[in-house]
């Protein structure tokens, strides 16, 4: 009973962790150091869309976490050497798992907006679908550029 209390408190812990480490990648969301730069501001139009999906995060935390979890597990199986090889094979099998569920909770969905600029360019950009957010064909948006990131805006 203490060693199975023990392991879901382990998989909690380490969900806990990975869901922590997800980014925001819309548009409307900016890193402390984008705050307050200047901007540059562009105009265009949409001429296409596309649903993409965003590759989660891919740190040493998720292994780590898995591997700390995995461990305890297989240290509470057994007694003695056979405790050993079993936390062995448990941290190894929990890096794995959980560099795989970091990834996989912090996957998100994305769109590719084509954008026709004024300046006659064309350039795509891909963002973090927002909640409530619609980007249509044919409509006018500001694209906002600083430091090497851009995003679309209505």
């Amino acid at each position: 009973m203490r060693k199975s209390v023990l392991l879901v408190a382990s998989f909690s812990t380490m969900a806990m962790l990975l869901t922590g480490c997800q980014s925001n990648l819309s548009g409307d969301s900016y890193s402390r150091d984008e705050a307050r730069r200047v901007q540059t501001v562009r105009m265009g139009t949409i001429e296409s869309l596309r649903p993409v999906k965003i590759e989660g995060t891919k740190t040493p935390i998720g292994g780590l976490a898995g591997a700390a979890v995995g461990g305890v597990g297989g240290s509470a199986i057994g007694g003695g050497k056979g405790s050993i090889v079993a936390a062995v094979i448990g941290a190894v099998a929990g890096g794995l798992i959980g560099s795989a569920t970091e990834e996989g909770l912090t996957r998100t969905q994305g769109v590719e907006i084509t954008v026709r600029e004024d300046d006659g360019s064309m350039r795509a950009y891909v963002q973090q679908v927002q909640e409530n957010e619609v980007f249509r064909v044919g409509e006018r948006v500001r694209i906002m550029s600083v430091n090497g990131t851009s995003r679309v805006a209505h």
